[in-house]
């Protein structure tokens, strides 16, 4: 005779019901995988997308697109492409959004098929689009650890130190203009 444990757990319907049905979740997250790599490999080969081309080619497509700033929320691709038909054919519109709220950020990408185009593109800086006034600029190249501006920071940045005097209140105040959390010991106040 079987124990009565064996005989239970393989005439459990509940039991076979979760385990056909995980054998369901890992046959399609199997699938989902195999569909994303499907995918990475056509961006990777495709023209229109950036993630896999060399320096020189993501300089060459940064040439021919435009950034436009103060876009409005409720913007959408079709409604800037509209707005930027007169200065030739656009390959892609982007717009940007919050990775965690999902939200428009407030500015976008325009890439045409010519150089020629960003330049026409230009005289429609200040223009209005959906009641606000628009900045358009060339978009920019960014190099991988190049900084235009010298923000500081780092290992050569001091602060000064806590009760030396800064010209906000007295050295025996903590320097900040507000009485020192450790008074200093030794001075002697009657009033």
């Amino acid at each position: 005779m079987s124990s009565p444990s064996t005989n239970e757990n393989s005439d459990d319907p509940e039991l076979e019901a979760i385990r056909a049905r995980v054998k369901e979740m890992e046959e399609e997250a199997e699938k989902l995988k195999q569909m994303q790599d499907e995918v990475e490999k056509q961006i990777s080969l495709s023209p229109s997308g950036t993630i896999g081309l060399s320096p020189e080619e993501k300089k060459e497509v940064d040439a021919r697109s435009i950034y436009v700033g103060n876009v409005d929320y409720s913007a959408t691709a079709n409604d800037l492409e509209q707005h930027f038909h007169g200065c030739g054919s656009i390959n892609r519109v982007t717009i940007l959004c919050d990775k965690f709220s999902g939200h428009p950020k407030g500015f976008a990408y325009i890439e045409f098929a010519d150089k020629d185009s960003v330049q026409t593109a230009m005289a429609l800086d200040d223009s209005l689009f959906k009641g606000r006034q628009i900045k358009v600029n060339p978009k920019r190249t960014n190099t991988p650890g190049m900084s235009l501006t010298n923000r500081g920071g780092g290992r050569g940045f001091s602060r000064p130190r806590r009760g030396a005097y800064m010209g906000r209140g007295a050295p025996w105040m903590g320097g900040y203009g507000r009485p020192s959390r450790f008074p200093r010991r030794g001075w002697y106040y009657p009033y």
